[in-house]
């Protein structure tokens, strides 16, 4: 029972940790975040397992972690509420050429940051040329070009 209750305990303390950290987190990855990435992994197969290295331990926290993912599905399907709280809305960064400051800071984010986006998915050089940049709920911005 211990097994079950570290693994419940350590998905809620990630889910809240990375809502803490937004959605950033979710976005590619630098060198700096994949070495935090792996920390924590390592910090949290420690807290999970504590001594107990054995595959009857791991095989308990691995179920545990998906059954409490499934229902935090089911859960989110049910009440759109919780599914907001939880994975959060898509938030438009830009608006018709114009970076929307507020939103960008509160998101963690830089004009630079979606200007990245705009280059890569869709060849734009200025943030003139974005009608809508969208921070998806995935954490991966979706820009729109301005037409003519």
């Amino acid at each position: 029972m211990e097994t079950v209750l570290r693994a419940v305990s350590i998905y809620l303390l990630l889910m809240v940790v990375l809502k803490i950290a937004g959605r950033r987190t979710l976005l590619e990855m630098t060198s700096f975040d994949l070495i935090l990435l792996l920390i924590i992994s390592e910090a949290t197969q420690q807290a999970l397992l504590g001594n107990d290295f054995s595959v009857t331990g791991a095989s308990l926290t691995i179920i545990t972690l998906i059954v409490v993912d499934i229902l935090f599905g089911m859960l989110q399907a049910r009440f759109p509420r919780l599914d907001r709280l939880i994975d959060g809305t898509a938030l438009i960064l830009v608006e018709n050429g114009n970076l929307l400051a507020a939103r960008v800071k509160k998101a963690g984010l830089s004009e630079e940051d979606i200007m990245t986006s705009a280059r890569s998915t869709a060849g734009l050089e200025r943030l003139e040329q974005i009608k809508f940049a969208i921070l998806e709920k995935n954490g991966k911005i979706s820009i729109i070009p301005r037409q003519g």
